[in-house]
């Protein structure tokens, strides 16, 4: 090897020693897009330092840093209204949206009409339909709303002028195909062209559920490919499924009342209650599927 190689191999060696810490900081600096998401959010609570009379709360979604991440759900997030609150309208026009009371006695007004509610009524909210809510009782009122992309190439049924609340209460409990028994669920929204669910009007969401869980109860761990989901642990605790843990298949992680995870699609999902005497768990979820990808905006 001559002079002039030796010297172009030491330039070469002293440039890579000088890029090296540029190399290792893009590494480091590189985001990950996360497979699923936990945040919480309080389950009860009056929450009278309201700074406002009206306040949204992401959770995920619209408001919250990892919203990127979301394909199909633009909001999930607790909305609260102080004493004698009013709240400002709006349309959303290619987007439904589901509520679930959790608090108080908020008063929905959807097109022309207004409807008092109580706590764990439900409802579904059509695109291109008005709707605000006020508070005329003395107490805090929290709804959760959950919101939901609808695809450009969708077509938009005209809406009906009344909306449809109902109560969790009211819904029967019941086992579902391919679940342990261990688990009941009441099956609360799904799509338009089904008839199983309480109320069966959506374009998206593919079901709005309740599970009720046994002591020991689970939901065995599964995923759903062309879909997102988020499960909000309403009371009690245990574990919930989220992603693949140490040996590949599942991840779990401690969960109690309040926790709410959301679940791109391909992760694993489940969850494990405790397994004790009356050791009771209740989950609310929601699930949509998501546009295949050149649908995508």
């Amino acid at each position: 090897m001559n002079h002039s190689s030796v010297a172009m191999n030491l330039r070469n060696l002293l440039l890579l020693l000088l890029l090296l810490p540029t190399l290792r900081l893009t590494a480091q600096n590189r985001k990950v897009d996360p497979t699923w998401l936990r945040r919480s959010i309080p389950i009860a609570g009056n929450r009278e330092d309201l700074p406002v009379p009206c306040r949204y709360r992401p959770v995920f979604g619209e408001g919250d840093p990892d919203s990127p991440t979301l394909r199909t759900v633009t909001r999930f997030g607790e909305f609260t209204l102080k004493p004698n609150a009013s709240c400002a309208a709006e349309v959303r026009e290619r987007e439904e949206e589901l509520y679930f009371v959790l608090q108080g006695n908020p008063v929905i007004h959807y097109g022309a009409q207004a409807y008092t509610t109580q706590p764990n009524d439900f409802t579904y909210l059509a695109p291109g339909m008005g709707r605000s809510m006020t508070n005329s009782s003395p107490q805090i009122a929290r709804v959760l709303i959950m919101t939901f992309k609808i695809p450009p190439q969708v077509s938009i049924r005209a809406a009906s002028p009344a909306l449809r609340i109902v109560n969790l209460k009211d819904v029967k409990e019941q086992t579902v195909a391919g679940h342990p028994s261990s688990v009941l669920y009441k099956l609360l929204v799904g799509p338009g062209t089904a008839t199983r669910d309480a109320i069966d009007q959506a374009y998206v969401v593919t079901s709005l559920f309740w599970m009720d869980f046994a002591p020991g109860g689970t939901n065995f761990p599964h995923h759903h490919e062309a879909a997102e989901e988020i499960y909000l642990l309403i009371d009690g605790q245990g574990e919930m499924v989220a992603g693949s843990g140490m040996d590949g298949v599942e991840g779990r992680y401690r969960a109690q009342a309040g926790d709410a995870y959301y679940f791109r699609p391909n992760c694993t999902v489940g969850f494990y209650n405790e397994n004790k005497p009356e050791a009771k768990a209740h989950i609310l979820a929601v699930r949509a599927r998501i546009p295949p990808p050149d649908a995508d905006d």
